[in-house]
């Protein structure tokens, strides 16, 4: 019976590599770590007590983002080594660290022994490899060029990640900003207003408007914070289901296209996303009405994904991308003429790719200014703020002073 391992290594980049594998000894492990190009730092017997507390957290795991990359990039190393598809996914099951990626890629292995091919076999895991993905390896399959496009999505999922990673690093200025912002009105409500309040009890006028609001806020924090947690929630899980709806993700899409400063930059992703796929799996030889009914589902809008429908109805009907695209108004004047080129010449797919470059220098300098964009907005709410509770303190006090002077 084979033994747990769980080992550390490098890969050709130095990054290091964790994970478990199953074998007969350290060395099988050394020598498996060894062929997918690893270079083996430590390898311990994993011991029975161990993986009670790892399974428990293991049921909480899912396969993220950046765990399809890393399989989808040593893949395409191992198939270029020349390695047989089924050893390839054997090996990348044994050394994966993610329990739901490694049971799925076990599955895979064994349809494809049971006969199926390979889209076939990953097309029932939708949950983590999706149907862009599942149709790539297909072209891939029939073209017999696995490797090429196992690169090329090695590539589309590397890009997106770095989209997020660069997005979510803009984001925690403001967002810290937000919190401390939202943690310091609870304080001054729940701390300071209080020290006030008796003062405030001897007034036999109206309090100030501001001073009634503060007042007020305190005395719900204090009695009835339960029921404002409960409320939130269900405000929360209520918007949640009203998106899931199709006329609720219409609005939301909208909305989304609509907001100052991150409108803009959604669009420009999720035009670059259309532009860089179809492009991609031009190349890669899929069919354009099959490209574009994948697309569709693929670029999270259904604003954009209405304007590739008319897309991919037009050219059914042999008229060609310029035309729907010019009325959609979601496109810029260049990319038209790009498109407009690209039919003419032939060149669609690398055209599309450079267009997908365009949208990502557009969408770069807008990451790189968020910041700066978005500071003005933070300062007026956060002086707005601060004027409220400084007048909804203070008032009452002037108001005080002015009646001991008459």
């Amino acid at each position: 019976m084979a033994t747990t391992y769980r080992y550390k290594a490098r890969d050709k980049f130095g990054k290091l590599v964790e994970g478990v594998m199953g074998a007969d000894s350290r060395d099988a492990v050394a020598s498996k770590l060894e062929q997918m190009a690893y270079l083996p730092i430590a390898i311990n017997e994993q011991r029975e007590t161990e993986l009670p507390s790892a399974k428990l957290i293991d049921k909480f795991k899912r396969v993220r983002f950046q765990d399809v990359n890393m399989f989808t990039r040593q893949l395409f190393a191992l198939q270029k080594a020349g390695l047989p598809i089924l050893a390839s996914l054997r090996a990348l099951k044994d050394q994966a660290t993610n329990v739901v990626l490694r049971d799925v890629l076990g599955q895979i292995s064994r349809d494809i022994e049971a006969g199926s091919n390979l889209s076939t076999a990953f097309g029932r895991h939708p949950g983590v490899f999706n149907r862009m993905y599942v149709n790539m390896l297909e072209s891939g399959e029939v073209s017999g060029r696995l490797p090429e496009t196992l690169e090329r999505l090695a590539k589309l999922g590397e890009h997106d990640e770095v989209i997020r990673m660069r997005i979510e690093g803009a984001m925690r200025y403001p967002l810290l900003v937000v919190v401390s912002l939202v943690l310091g009105f609870l304080g001054l409500v729940t701390f300071v207003v209080p020290k006030f309040s008796n003062l405030y009890d001897q007034f036999t006028t109206e309090l100030p408007f501001p001073t009634r609001v503060l007042l007020g806020t305190n005395y719900l924090v204090r009695n009835y914070w339960w029921l404002l947690a409960l409320a939130v929630a269900g405000i929360i899980f209520l918007a949640h289901k009203i998106i899931q709806t199709n006329r609720g993700q219409i609005i939301w899409d909208r909305l989304k296209l609509k907001i100052p400063i991150f409108g803009p930059l959604f669009l420009k992703l999720t035009m670059s996303r259309f532009c860089r796929v179809t492009g991609t799996l031009m190349h890669s030889g899929v069919p354009i009405l099959q490209i574009l009914g994948i697309v569709k589902e693929s670029v999270g809008n259904i604003i954009v994904a209405r304007a590739i429908e008319d897309i991919k109805e037009s050219v059914n009907e042999g008229s060609g991308m310029l035309a729907p695209i010019q009325q959609s108004e979601l496109f810029s004047p260049v990319v038209t003429q790009m498109v407009a080129v690209g039919e003419e010449t032939g060149k669609l797919d690398e055209l599309l790719l450079h267009i997908a470059d365009y949208y990502d220098s557009q969408a770069d300098h807008t990451i790189n200014n968020l910041v700066s964009l978005i500071e003005p907005i933070l300062v007026f709410v956060l002086g707005g703020i601060v004027l409220f509770v400084a007048l909804g303190i203070f008032l009452p006090m002037w108001d005080l002073m002015s009646l001991f002077k008459r």
